[in-house]
């Protein structure tokens, strides 16, 4: 099976204007102005198969919208190949950009005095959509998105909430094989958040889409993507499974203990790092391959009233990858 997103080496330099501030440093800027050379996306190669849900990760300026840009066909690059379904994207052949889409949580498209369902219908003209392909779209996204109250608003009286979900609507209308999110629960309370992971999931399992997702909120990603990406300052730094990410760099377990009576941090410690301690509540960080033992250990030898074991937060996981990249 070919897969359905295929990047080799792949590289996006931009040159920056550079200079210091004040009149003088303007003055000599326009006479010889300097330039340096930022590296938003530096040789990167990965696959995604068709189907798949892939989190794309790295900090600000890591380069993932770049690189989501190059992909989409907006940018071209300074070097390397890609290829999305078949096609070499910063060509923009008609044939590719009706099979794909690209979501950014930060923009929108919706014009902002009339009702989404305008939107829906130019977008309808633009793809050249029969009506019926229209409105089995149309009824599909309704249903999955339930966007049954908001379609006939004007845009500027939805909620962030329901912009984003008429959004998302507006760009899978043509329904595209390849969806690239960027973002698109940013700014969304936590309720709406999961409403929008919730669609993705379902969309993904209904129209077997496949999905390259960037997202700042750890949450979209564990609930979305088994597979992830991740990049900084432009380079690949892992690729491969979320459940081996956090084995190679945080490789503990935190065992939180509810103790029926207070016990000495000092008695706690024996059995691991103290995360965290109170009177009756302690957090031991124990390595993964003696957390068994440890808790073990605990509940035989403490007033334990309850227990949990868990992985580190993926937060934490994350942090973990760019320090030792930085160190």
């Amino acid at each position: 099976m070919s897969a359905d997103i295929r990047v080799r080496s792949l590289v996006k330099h931009y040159q920056v204007a550079d200079r210091e501030g004040g009149l003088r440093a303007s003055l000599r800027s326009v006479v010889r102005r300097r330039h340096r050379s930022v590296r938003a996306v530096d040789d990167i190669t990965f696959d995604v198969q068709p189907g798949e849900i892939v989190g794309f990760l790295g900090p600000n300026g890591a380069g993932k919208t770049t690189a989501l840009k190059l992909l989409s066909g907006l940018l071209h690059p300074t070097s390397g190949e890609a290829t999305v379904l078949g096609f070499t994207p910063w060509e923009r052949r008609r044939e590719f950009l009706s099979q794909i889409t690209l979501i950014m949580g930060q923009r929108q498209q919706l014009y902002w005095d009339l009702p989404a369902l305008d939107t829906f219908l130019v977008n309808k003209a633009v793809f050249g959509l029969e009506d019926a392909a229209y409105r089995e779209a149309v009824d599909l996204l309704v249903g999955l998105l339930e966007l049954d109250e908001i379609l006939t608003k004007p845009v500027r009286q939805l909620s962030l909430g329901e912009r984003m979900k008429a959004e998302l609507a507006a760009g899978l209308l043509h329904r595209p094989r390849v969806l690239f999110l960027d973002e698109p629960t940013i700014g969304l309370d936590v309720t709406m958040q999961q409403r929008i992971r919730d669609f993705v999931t379902r969309y993904n399992a209904t129209t077997g889409a496949t999905i390259l997702l960037t997202s700042h909120y750890m949450a979209d990603v564990k609930a979305l993507a088994e597979r992830v990406v991740v990049i900084d300052h432009g380079k690949l730094l892992y690729d491969g499974l979320l459940t081996g990410l956090i084995d190679r760099y945080a490789p503990h377990k935190t065992i939180t203990l509810h103790l029926e009576r207070p016990v000495d941090r000092a008695d706690v410690a024996a059995y691991g790092e103290v995360v965290s301690a109170d009177e009756v509540q302690v957090s031991v960080r124990t390595d993964k391959a003696q957390a068994a033992a440890v808790t073990a250990r605990m509940l035989a030898e403490l007033p334990v009233a309850d227990l949990s074991v868990e992985d580190p937060p993926l937060e934490y996981v994350i942090d973990q990858v760019f320090h030792r990249r930085e160190s």
